[in-house]
């Protein structure tokens, strides 16, 4: 085996790899239950992959034969049932995660310098799930992904000039039809799935070229022991990889509960609407997006104005790739700072109350309720360049306080 490695070690450097990313890669030793869900978000990468593969095997990209081959896999081929669930769960289970590890970002401030391009990338990573997880969601060809399609689609005719000839592109033609499938079916197995991968290996290699930040916001490196070493890491092998692994294992618990006794949570993951085949000629009572894309929907249709909805969507997105510029203050953590905390718990609420709100009717109450939430959710942004700089934070120690 050791002849075997340095054969390979001649060639490739997978030794040294192994080094640099895992047994000498050091991490802050105060890691907490928040720091799972990087991991998780590439173990469930892994798992979408993997099942979208198997999935492609029995699907066929045709509007006349899409929602029947699903129903075939479902009914006929050998545990077709058990990979499709575990397909849709690991959808909403990938923006469950996604959306925590966020959350962890702006609570430690992992964006501020001198990890930009690590945020910067992440974001990069959101917006291609996003657009992966809208065309997995048309292919099952029922009613709500057919009217779903339609609105989303629909949206970019607000784009001045060039709007309806951009989404004439995107369906194909005139309608939502067989060549609009075809198009999101080829980038969701192909083209964007390669996009995610290679970003993915660039947020990675980003993030342990400048080390990982911890719930203290300091940087170990600029303190290390007699040996060179960061003075308050640990190597991630095998420390962390342990404990990954432990939450691994309840993660994947949790998921077979869901996968086993309610795979459409309600109607949550699958809408009962989408067990139904499409029919342009039978508009739902109800169109609403999945829930990962409740909080955006929700901005959308607070603004009557179509361009102005879709400007602010766009804008409420954007924002969050602007947070390194917008956040100025010296310290890092919202332990010492415990403006910025209310708020950016204020920020996590609204940002909920909308995912709720997109979900729902579009009633006059819901309507005014989203505008209020909107705007709450804009003004986080807003007044954060200002409160950075005038918010004087509580001090900040020079070594990890062991507090995970």
């Amino acid at each position: 085996m050791n002849r075997f490695i340095a054969w390979v070690d001649a060639r490739f450097p997978l030794t040294r790899m192994l080094r640099e990313h895992l047994t000498e890669y050091y991490a802050p030793k105060n890691f907490n239950f928040f720091y799972f869900f990087g991991a998780l978000a590439l173990l469930v990468l892994v798992v979408q992959i993997l099942t979208g593969i198997w999935l492609t095997m029995h699907y066929k990209p045709d509007a006349e034969l899409a929602f029947g081959s699903v129903e075939h896999i479902m009914r006929n081929v050998n545990y077709g049932w058990l990979i499709r669930y575990m397909h849709a769960t690991g959808a909403s289970a990938f923006f469950i995660i996604v959306y925590l590890h966020m959350f962890r970002g702006l609570m430690y401030g992992s964006h501020r310098p001198p990890r930009e391009l690590v945020w910067i990338v992440g974001m990069l990573i959101f917006l291609v799930l996003m657009g992966e997880a809208f065309m997995g969601y048309v292919l099952p060809w029922g009613q709500m992904s057919y009217w779903g399609a339609q609105v989303i689609i629909n949206l970019f005719t607000a784009i001045p000039w060039i709007g309806p000839d951009l989404a004439e592109w995107i369906r194909g033609g005139f309608a939502i039809s067989d060549p609009t499938l075809n198009r999101l079916f080829a980038f969701h197995v192909v083209a964007l799935p390669i996009v995610l991968i290679l970003l993915v290996g660039v947020h990675l290699v980003a993030l342990h070229e400048v080390g990982s930040n911890n719930p203290d916001g300091i940087e170990i490196k600029e303190t290390k022991d007699a040996q060179g070493r960061p003075a308050d890491g640990i190597p991630f092998h095998p420390y962390y990889t342990v404990k990954d692994l432990f939450g691994a294992v309840v993660f994947l618990f949790v998921a077979a509960v869901i996968i086993f006794y309610f795979p459409t949570v309600n109607g949550l993951f699958l809408e009962p609407e989408n067990f139904e085949p499409a029919d342009p000629l039978n508009t739902p009572e109800h169109i609403k997006p999945v829930w990962y894309f409740g909080t955006f929907y929700a901005i959308l249709r607070a603004v009557p104005h179509k361009l102005t909805g879709v400007v602010l969507m766009g804008l409420s997105i954007l924002l969050l790739f602007l947070l390194p510029w917008l956040d100025r203050s010296p310290a890092r953590s919202w332990r010492y700072r415990p403006i910025y905390k209310q708020m950016l718990l204020i920020f996590a609420v609204s940002f909920l109350v909308l995912m709720y709100l997109g979900s729902q009717p579009p009633t006059a109450t819901y309507t005014l309720l989203a505008q209020v939430f909107t705007v709450i959710y804009f003004a986080f942004f807003i007044a954060l360049p200002f409160v950075s700089r005038w918010e004087r934070p509580r001090p900040v120690p020079d070594r990890i306080t062991g507090k995970g």
